[in-house]
């Protein structure tokens, strides 16, 4: 089985929605690179009950993504807040006027503040 790591930020958004049990064998498998005999020891199940928890679990997060799109629409917003911080530091070079220098300065704290609150 060879780990996608898209894996794991699927579950950041969406491991609440897995049940304990997947939620268990992904954690262990893609963010503590546990094996499958190292998982099916510490969950007391057969090596085949892992591989079934992680595939159902996989199948459900990509689910979840294909319906609510949360990790793709978070991936391209902070694309935007980056593509705005280089926008916001060539007009600072390209203008030393006061009143553009505080424009960008309350531009830059919203974004900041969308950024935290993302």
């Amino acid at each position: 089985m060879s780990k996608d790591l898209s894996v794991s930020v699927l579950m950041d958004f969406y491991q609440e929605l897995l049940t304990e049990k997947q939620r268990e064998a992904l954690e262990l498998y893609y963010n503590q690179d546990y094996s499958l005999a190292e998982i099916a020891q510490h969950m007391d199940i057969s090596r085949q009950g892992v591989r079934d928890f992680i595939k159902r679990g996989e199948q459900s997060l990509l689910e979840f993504e294909d319906a609510l799109a949360v990790a793709k629409r978070f991936g391209e917003m902070n694309r935007s807040i980056e593509q705005l911080r280089v926008l916001f530091a060539k007009m600072r070079e390209a203008s030393q006027a006061p009143v553009v220098q505080r424009c960008l300065d309350e531009a830059e704290k919203l974004v900041s503040d969308m950024e935290q609150n993302a």
